[in-house]
């Protein structure tokens, strides 16, 4: 089987116009202080701008020399449902209580965070990444500390701070094993192991191209490697087992957009997926089913990228959309697990159950190592990048 290599579409326009009118929409009594929006008025009045070059070790301007906020914040996203979610839950609220506009860039890409801060050109001053990613882009003097006087910790839930005191965690997703019923009537793979297994499962399958420690440890535990002692990851008895599925893979899929289109359109039988996309695709009737024995919990991340012109406005945002009744927003529109744990009082159980931080979930999926895998991310993506050439 040849398998199809997707990659990035083309670079988007470098930056969009500001100035659409405010939102009106709103989601209840959610805690942005009025000195909060006072500040933020002020500081931004009268700073309409583009966005300028600035050489790397020296702070990006906006307009002409002054280093005053916009009035709009730049937003790096993952595009499709996961936008639309965001709009509804932070983004339209955020400007309706505040004024402050939200533009949307979109899709996230390590390697244009890093090009971002190493040129000084920015397209956007916040993205949404795992927390291993930004851990790593802590080291590379990729990220903004938390500014904490903008953020108070006592407010925040457990375990919100993440990548080293660099970014706050927004939701927790999995990666997991997905089929077609419609194509497995007698019932369809439940493990790892199932879908190595292309005698009793045949079909064509899918795995994800820029997410190679996932990749990893479905191959550990397809070969038999018990959930609590994949760590540390063996490359090499990894990478042995991918040689055997690799003929399988039909497509390498990059996006989430994309994943979805692959499994609804039939392109694949089985492949693995972010639960919030698979869990939309069966609210629209795509005979789908998500496994969670072996799936892998991974924490999306709220960071600001370095030097980034409106930073300031950015930890305002995040300082609104940690709280619990914008996450439950989300996490309805989205099936992803809240931070705080607060926000189950707003969301339905019967969406509840199905979120990677529902009990019965936690009990049969893994836990990624953030410290581990930031140690060894580049070394282990390079090996990747030439065993999928070879």
């Amino acid at each position: 089987m040849r398998a199809t290599w997707r990659f990035d579409r083309g670079r988007r326009t470098f930056l969009r116009k500001t100035g659409a009118a405010a939102a009106t929409v709103a989601i209840g009594p959610l805690i942005v202080a009025e000195r909060t929006i006072a500040a933020l008025a002020s500081e931004a009045s009268g700073q309409r701008g583009h966005f300028i070059s600035a050489r790397a070790g020296h702070s990006p301007e906006v307009g002409s020399s002054a280093r005053a906020q916009t009035r709009t914040l730049y937003v790096n996203s993952w595009g499709g449902s996961f936008t639309a979610a965001q709009e509804v839950a932070y983004f339209k609220p955020f400007t309706a209580l505040t004024g402050i506009q939200i533009r949307t860039v979109t899709p996230v890409s390590y390697g244009k965070i890093k090009a971002q801060v190493q040129t000084g050109r920015y397209e956007f001053d916040l993205t949404s990444i795992n927390s291993m990613q930004w851990l790593r882009a802590s080291r590379e003097g990729l990220a903004e500390p938390i500014d904490w006087a903008v953020l108070d910790k006592s407010t925040l839930p457990p375990h919100a701070v993440v990548a080293n005191g660099h970014g706050i965690a927004s939701n927790i997703q999995g990666t997991n094993l997905c089929y077609r019923r419609d194509k497995f009537p007698g019932g369809g793979p439940r493990s790892w192991a199932d879908f190595w297994d292309v005698a009793k499962f045949p079909g064509p399958r899918g795995l994800c191209i820029n997410d190679p420690p996932r990749t990893l440890i479905f191959a550990l535990l397809a070969d038999g490697v018990p959930a609590d002692r994949l760590y540390p990851l063996d490359i090499d008895r990894a990478f042995k087992k991918l040689d055997q599925i690799k003929p399988h893979i039909k497509v390498w899929w990059r996006e989430g957009n994309q994943s979805q289109q692959l499994i609804r359109d039939g392109e694949v039988d089985m492949m693995s997926i972010w639960n919030g996309r698979a869990a939309e695709l069966a609210q629209q009737g795509v005979p789908v089913e998500l496994v969670w024995n072996g799936a892998v919990r991974s924490t999306s991340t709220w960071c600001v990228v370095k030097g980034a012109p409106n930073a300031k406005l950015a930890w305002e945002f995040i300082k609104f959309a940690s709280q619990a009744k914008p996450q439950a927003e989300f996490n309805k529109r989205l099936f992803y697990g809240p931070i705080d744990p607060a926000a189950f009082a707003f969301i339905p159980d019967d969406i509840a159950v199905q979120l990677p931080t529902h009990s019965a979930n936690l009990a049969v999926s893994i836990r990624e190592d953030d410290e581990w895998e930031a140690d060894r991310i580049v070394a282990i993506e390079e090996r990747f990048r030439q065993w999928l050439a070879s």
